[in-house]
């Protein structure tokens, strides 16, 4: 099932998907990052966003 666009925020706040750009531009704001660094925090930690949280934690 695709995504509804009409909804704001991220359909599945547990995962990113840097491919979609409402979910960048959610989590951008969410985490306080820009966009190269969501995307490389995701690279690193994967799409899990709790291990995201815990590698931008860690510096």
């Amino acid at each position: 099932m695709s995504d509804d666009l009409n909804k704001r925020g991220a359909q599945d706040r547990a995962r990113i998907n840097v491919n979609e750009p409402h979910e960048v531009a959610y989590w951008t704001k969410e985490l306080g990052v820009t966009k190269d660094r969501l995307q490389q925090l995701v690279k690193d930690a994967g799409a899990s966003a709790k291990a995201v949280r815990e590698k931008l934690a860690e510096g």
